[in-house]
């Protein structure tokens, strides 16, 4: 078992509180009560809320117990070279597979955000999700270590592990790809509508490739329907 050193308290620093419905949901999320409620608040909390402390440093320790815990799962599994682990490894941390595992475990309505970031649909942003995914891995392994940890991102990577994330390129990757290879501007995404309540919405999004074309698809998340854009215009152009 790994052991670890808790994280130094702020002094100056009057700690955020932690809702009783976001305790609730880290508890049932997690399988018990959050022991220090700042660490989670630190975690659910983005810089928009200007606050002194946010998730930045449970993010940057997040991302590197996931990679290790990926790793690990990878090594166990497979008895592919290495090229073939790494590229698995890239597509089950990369920023859009931590959103989709946030989508699918319904953390977007606890992160905290400024009314700005609100505004912009920083719920629904890829970073923004990829990122608290990460913090609420970093504040697990902080408060109950590194076993904690891996049975928690064994547990909600399970799909994207036994579906085969990164064994194939993923549909943006390979239109970026495209793109660069012939001399192209990057495909650039614009989300064209957003339409349905909250617990149901469909987004359509289009994608183009300046001097070669656009295409436009539809999905039950902003991710979904890009990737679906995506395909749509390699099979169009590619």
């Amino acid at each position: 078992m790994v052991h670890c050193r808790p994280l130094e308290p702020d002094r100056g620093h009057v700690l955020t509180a932690l809702s009783s419905d976001a305790a609730i949901y880290i508890a049932a999320l997690t399988g018990a009560a959050p022991a220090r409620a700042e660490l989670w608040a630190d975690a659910l909390t983005h810089g928009s809320m200007g606050e002194a402390r946010d998730y930045q440093r449970l993010e940057f320790l997040g991302d590197r117990v996931l990679g290790l815990v990926i790793a690990d799962w990878l090594y166990e599994k497979s008895d592919a070279a290495e090229g073939k682990l790494s590229q698995r490894l890239n597509a089950l941390v990369a920023r859009e597979t931590c959103a989709d595992v946030a989508r699918a475990i319904a953390l977007p309505p606890h992160i905290r955000l400024g009314k700005q970031a609100r505004d912009d649909g920083g719920k629904e942003s890829d970073n923004i999700l990829g990122d608290v995914m990460e913090a609420l891995i970093g504040a697990l392994f902080v408060e109950r270590g590194f076993d904690a940890a891996r049975t928690f991102v064994r547990k909600l990577w399970h799909q994207p592990m036994e579906s085969g994330t990164g064994q194939r390129k993923h549909p943006k990757a390979a239109l970026q790809e495209w793109a660069a290879g012939n001399r192209r501007k990057p495909p650039v995404y614009t989300l064209v509508t957003r339409e349905g309540p909250d617990h149901a919405a469909t987004f359509t999004v289009s994608v183009e490739i300046k001097g070669v074309g656009e295409a436009s698809a539809r999905g039950s998340s902003k991710q979904e329907a890009e990737t679906a854009a995506a395909k749509a215009f390699m099979q169009a152009y590619a």
